[in-house]
Formats: structure tokens, C-alpha cells, sequence
């Protein structure tokens, strides 16, 4: 795909730097502190895997980095713009078009088609219909999937619908790839 065929999308990564990156919760009276100054730069093609025990607060880094919550302190810049301050409205525009997100759970909408969850962030960028179906088709072939284009989620074995999420996540060419766990397709 060509920067003209989408958009505002970054082919070849982005420069994220996170600087004292820190979470906490009040939790009736008590706070709770899931993150505590995290540091972390990560370059063009960089590709980083965040891992430890269950509850260390992966999937809350996961989230503020792709900008679906915030932290209660710290900076993220991404191309030198920092996110922390923008607006919900232009954080929503910057997640569309420069992040994709693989879920834990897969998260497919049950009442369209493989394809047509695929060309969901494209027409939410209002990319023509036409080249968003082309795309779509496009990266669901290169997962495997270009016989299951029709099928809804409820017909599609676990593995095509974790394959179809890739596919969703991939679909712009996001700068910025984030997957939480258990999201890799079984071989």
C-alpha cells in the first residue's frame, strides 16, 4: 500500500519515548500503584516484548501507550508529540490512524463479515469504500484468510478470528503495533 491509498500512516515505525510513566488507582481510600516511573524509548522497527506475572500491569502499559487510558504522571511522546495532553477527540484521530491494536480478545463486531471488520478503520478514516474492501482483502490474504472474506466471527474457529483482529490491527499500517497476550495465531 501507498501513503495515498491510507492516509496518515507511518510505513516504516515510529520513535516512542516514555519518560516516568506512572499509574495509580484510588481505591476506597487506598492507592494503588499499578506502574511507577517507567522508561522505555523504542526506535523505528523496534519490536519489544513486555513481559512478567499476571497483575504486574502489562496490559494498563499497553493501554496508556496506545492511548486508551492515561497515566497518572509521566510523558509519551510519539515523533516527538507528546500525548499526554491532547484532547480526548484528537488522541481518538492519532489511535486511528497511527496505532493498531491486537486485543487479548479479539473484539470482532459479531454482525459483520471478516472483511468488513477488517475495513472498519479504514472507513472510520473515511477511506473510499472501495479501496477500504481492497485493503481489507488485501491483508486478510496475507494472514490466511482470502477463502473466509464472507464468513461472520460466530463461523470463523478462534485462531481465523485472532487472525482477523491482526488483519484489523494491521490494515492501515499503523506506526505503532501493540498486542496483548494470547492475541498470536496457534500454527
Amino acid at each position: 500500500m501507498t501513503p495515498a491509498t491510507a492516509p496518515g500512516r507511518s510505513a516504516i515505525g515510529a520513535r516512542v519515548e516514555i519518560s516516568g510513566l506512572t499509574k495509580e488507582y484510588r481505591l476506597g481510600g487506598v492507592t494503588l500503584q499499578v506502574l511507577s516511573d517507567v522508561e522505555l524509548s523504542l526506535a523505528p522497527g523496534d519490536m519489544v516484548s513486555v513481559v512478567g506475572a499476571s497483575g504486574v500491569g502489562k496490559s494498563t502499559f499497553l493501554q496508556i501507550l496506545g492511548t486508551l487510558d492515561l497515566p497518572s504522571r509521566g510523558s509519551i511522546r510519539f515523533d516527538g508529540e507528546e500525548l499526554t495532553t491532547m484532547t480526548p477527540e484528537r488522541l481518538a484521530v492519532f489511535r486511528n490512524r497511527k496505532i493498531g491494536f491486537v486485543f487479548q480478545f479479539h473484539h470482532l463486531l459479531p454482525e459483520f463479515t471478516a472483511l468488513e471488520n477488517v475495513m472498519m478503520p479504514a472507513l472510520i478514516q473515511r477511506i473510499p469504500k472501495a479501496t477500504a474492501r481492497r485493503m481489507a482483502g488485501d491483508i486478510l490474504g496475507r494472514v490466511g484468510l482470502s477463502k473466509r472474506l464472507t464468513h461472520k466471527p460466530s463461523q470463523l474457529s478462534g485462531v481465523e478470528q485472532q487472525r482477523v483482529a491482526l488483519a484489523r490491527a494491521m490494515v492501515l499500517e499503523p506506526a505503532l503495533l501493540l498486542a496483548d497476550e494470547n492475541w498470536w495465531p496457534a500454527r
